[in-house]
């Protein structure tokens, strides 16, 4: 089994903090979105993990570059970077990894997490991912038949289709089939918003008459923008509290201080006269003084004093110093 990675967006919702690191490494619960993306899928998958192919920007680096495939090799897995550097959508995202697209593969876009546990059905063609939603007009959904196959992928429909929206995640038996119907919207120039779409090669495949089935998921966390951000890094939290896993990374150096669960706290931090919790990330050397912290996410080696915050999303080197409550600051700010 492989996994493809598109993530060559920069992601312009998240900035600031997507200035200085691309978004699918921002860390959620200590980990890096895309590592808990890729460890979900693996461990979801239940099979050998091949090789892990990342779609990023030229631009993102070699240490970024390095970071990624890293993360395949913990799963046993080689990993592969391929670039986009144009912004021409879904489908020509995943054909710039087409040396990679064959055999059975998952599709993941690295801007969400889930949680599931199911079956993967391997002898559809093709699974799509779906979660549940309240308002699926501002979503695309799926169409089922009577089967509970997939006949019809609706975007934004104005008219009730089905409440089960496309997470983006699909499974395909073989994705080299997927990568010839893509080529065809390459070749043929068809294009939607100014892009070419995975959805406009899955239709080409629909209307062969492959098998398309819904794979339903528990949870579906967004990291879109920094309120988004900052509740997926809660309720990742409570779940892994609830699953038992450690979150204090290493010892902290605790003066007249109280954690209240569930907290990651990394390495080397220190809290002193503080109240740090429920719902907090605290990076590797942050530093929390005279503060009360939570349901907020904070990176590394922050510097944070004389704080009430709540909802608060704070990036790497930051140096904060003041009353304010709901706040968003990037890499390197200094507030004194």
């Amino acid at each position: 089994m492989k996994i493809i990675v598109p993530m060559a967006g920069r992601g312009s919702r998240l900035r600031p903090h997507t200035l200085t690191i691309p978004k699918p490494l921002i860390p959620i619960a200590g980990k890096p979105i895309v590592h808990r993306l890729v460890e979900d899928i693996a461990g979801v998958l239940n099979q050998d993990i091949e090789e892990v192919a990342f779609i990023i920007h030229e631009s993102f680096g070699k240490k970024v570059e390095e970071e990624l495939i890293a993360i395949a090799q913990k799963l046993g897995a080689k990993g592969t970077i391929y670039y986009q550097n144009e912004a021409l959508g879904t489908g020509h995202a995943i054909m710039c990894a087409k040396e990679s697209l064959s055999g059975p593969a998952v599709i993941a876009y690295a801007d969400t997490l889930i949680r599931a546990d199911f079956d993967l059905d391997t002898t559809a063609d093709s699974v799509i991912w779906v979660k549940q939603v309240d308002q699926p007009e501002a979503f695309g959904v799926i169409n089922l038949n009577a089967s509970n196959e997939i006949i019809e992928l609706v975007e934004k429909p104005k008219e009730f289709v089905s409440d089960l929206a496309v997470i983006g995640i699909y499974y395909f038996k073989d994705i080299a089939v997927l990568k010839n119907e893509l080529q065809a919207v390459l070749d043929n120039n068809i294009i939607h918003g100014g892009e070419y779409q995975i959805n406009d090669g899955i239709k080409q495949m629909m209307a062969k008459g492959m098998k398309f089935v819904p794979g339903k998921v528990d949870e579906w966390m967004d990291c879109g923008n920094k309120d988004v951000t900052v509740d997926t890094n809660s309720r990742m939290l409570n779940f892994l509290h609830q699953d038992g896993v450690s979150l204090v990374d290493g010892d902290v150096k605790m003066q007249n201080a109280t954690i209240i669960p569930p907290c990651y706290i990394g390495q080397d931090v220190v809290l002193i006269d503080a109240v740090v919790g429920p719902n907090v990330s605290l990076g590797k050397g942050t530093h929390v003084v005279n503060t009360t912290i939570k349901n907020s996410l904070v990176q590394t080696h922050a510097h944070i004093k004389n704080a009430t915050l709540d909802q608060a999303m704070i990036g790497n080197h930051v140096n904060f110093d003041g009353n304010f409550t709901s706040i968003s600051l990037g890499d390197y700010t200094v507030l004194e």
